[in-house]
């Protein structure tokens, strides 16, 4: 990595979902600009996911800690569903040990990076089990690490989980690119390439894919001189 250049980082969460997120990621990677994915370990897609990127290790796989989702209803934030109390330390602590555990019987390598399904690492406890976790992988997580920003700007929906295509457009995508900051940035997208499981963003899943894979994206990352990497690069 160059001094003082501007370096992206892409990359694409809820790997393992689903056989159709997996097959979006897989062209965003191989036919686009993703360089990275997270992997949700609890998925029956996982294994599939996992097979794919013990085979192509230019796929920096971090883990996806999939604590809770949450889903927007009549105006308020209603559970989805909850694999733990993720106010309780110790039950978060346990359970990140065990989807890193399942992680590692995946993938049969750590972790590049740390973030967390519905961002939820953001808040306490589940932030200093997780900045823990990382330190002691040393890698980076998700936002908490200074030397990589990570940037949402790349997603479908506002705040209020309101259809937000405008977002995830070519042309929104260059914008973004040209006042990419000097430094390391993080573009979290969300591929895919099929609707097989229950979630609010699901189209906009396949509108990814078409941008993040369109010719004029790539050409801008060279005009710019912006310099592609993965989490790979940034562990140790």
């Amino acid at each position: 990595m160059s001094d003082g250049a501007r370096i992206l980082v892409v990359n694409a969460d809820d790997f393992g979902r689903s056989h159709g997120v997996n097959a979006g990621v897989i062209k965003a990677h191989e036919q686009g600009i993703v360089t990275s994915a997270s992997l949700m370990v609890r998925w029956p897609a996982a294994a599939e996911a996992a097979a794919y990127a013990r085979a192509r290790p230019a796929l920096a796989v971090g883990l996806h800690l999939d604590l809770a989702e949450w889903r927007r209803r009549d105006g308020r934030w209603e559970p989805v569903y909850e694999v733990v109390d993720v106010n309780d330390p110790a039950a978060v602590e346990n359970e990140i040990e065990h989807q890193l555990t399942t992680f590692r019987s995946l993938l049969r390598r750590d972790p590049t990076h740390l973030d967390s399904h519905q961002h939820v690492h953001r808040r306490e406890p589940v932030r200093s089990a997780l900045l823990a976790a990382a330190a002691a992988l040393g890698v980076p997580a998700r936002s908490l690490t200074p030397t990589v920003q990570h940037s949402s700007s790349f997603y479908g929906r506002d705040e209020r989980d309101e259809p937000f295509p405008e977002a995830i457009g070519v042309e929104a995508l260059l914008a973004v690119l040209a006042s990419l900051p000097n430094g390391a940035t993080e573009l979290g997208c969300h591929p895919g390439l099929a609707d097989d499981f229950d979630s609010t963003y699901s189209t906009e899943r396949e509108t990814e894919v078409e941008t993040l894979c369109d010719r004029r994206v790539r050409a801008l990352i060279v005009a710019e001189r912006i310099e592609l990497h993965s989490f790979a690069d940034f562990t140790g």
